[in-house]
């Protein structure tokens, strides 16, 4: 049996309101593009999630629905700026709800519980550039093998892109 995990980092936020707490911050313009672009790059990818979780974040909530508007996701307070053990956590509990389950979130969380899932085995050339960074809206999915909500050390990478990627234009600002 093979257990499909995607990962995305919500979009740039908005950094223009400084009087607003972190959890409340949007997106900002560039995000919102960007969002938008990582959408339309992921259901192009076809794969149809059985379970979106979600931080309850303000711009995750904006970056799923740019980027994902027709899913209903599941917001888990214990995803908002969650540690990569507490990501492979939440999702090893929702198993039981289906074998595609798409968690977005933040850094440097998702990025940790990629490198999580991956044995050094199973390193590719995808994960030397996973391991450098992740990105704002960057997306990722990991193939898992065999059963069990343990899923430290099962992955392998077998796809990632960020915006600039897809477009140049939502690249690094220097």
């Amino acid at each position: 049996m093979s257990i499909t995990i995607g990962l995305l980092r919500h979009a740039k936020s908005d950094w223009d309101d400084m009087a607003k707490r972190d959890f409340d911050r949007g997106l900002n313009d560039r995000g919102r593009r960007g969002a938008a672009l990582m959408g339309r790059h992921i259901a192009e990818h076809g794969v149809k999630w059985d379970v979106v979780l979600a931080s309850p974040a303000e711009r995750v909530r904006r970056t799923l629905e740019a980027a994902l508007p027709d899913a209903e996701p599941v917001f888990d307070k214990r995803l908002y700026l969650a540690s990569g053990d507490m990501i492979l956590d939440v999702v090893g509990e929702r198993l039981d709800d289906g074998k595609r389950i798409l968690v977005a979130g933040h850094n440097p969380g998702l990025q940790d519980a990629l490198l999580a899932l991956v044995p050094p085995s199973n390193e590719n050339a995808l994960f030397d550039e996973a391991k450098v960074k992740f990105p704002t809206a960057t997306f990722a999915l990991i193939a898992i093998e065999g059963n069990g909500p343990e899923l430290a050390e099962r992955g392998t990478l077998t796809h990632f892109a960020r915006p600039r990627d897809l477009d140049p234009e939502l690249g690094p600002v220097d």
